[in-house]
């Protein structure tokens, strides 16, 4: 069997274990990794939404509607209402004079975040109604 060559079925396996260990290793870290990109997504699309809603108030002199309202009159960039963006629903409420916005992850694991009318961003168990947030604590994002 001389001149033959190749590799032996033990070296082909302990190439195998090897790259099985390093895929153990960073599958992890890169899907944490994903999860907070998502989060830091969530907020800063928030933030956009309170400057598109302080320019269409500065504009119109009311709050829009809601997040189709403010995409309609080109303040957002296609984000509807009800919308996804980086694995988070988004959806917005008007009341008299006030607004709210929530993120809502696609993924239980996530944070729920939300902007009021005073551009103050909360995390947790937030919730939004007739221009009101509730609950969750103010984010330190």
């Amino acid at each position: 069997m001389k001149g033959q060559k190749g590799f032996s079925l033990v070296e082909l396996l302990v190439v195998i274990i090897i790259i099985g260990i390093i895929a153990a290793i960073a599958i992890p870290n890169l899907l944490s990794t994903l999860g907070a990109a998502n989060e830091k997504a969530a907020v800063g699309t928030l933030r956009t939404i309170h400057s598109a809603q302080t320019t269409y108030l500065s504009r119109n002199g009311q709050y829009a509607a809601d997040l189709t309202a403010l995409n309609g009159a080109g303040l957002l960039d296609g984000l509807e209402e009800g919308g996804t963006k980086s694995g988070y629903v988004f959806t917005s409420e008007v009341g008299t004079g006030k607004y709210c916005a929530v993120a809502t992850p696609e993924n239980e694991d996530e944070k729920t975040f939300g902007v009021n009318t005073s551009g103050t961003l909360y995390e947790g168990e937030v919730t939004c109604s007739a221009g009101e947030l509730s609950g969750g604590t103010v984010s330190g994002s």
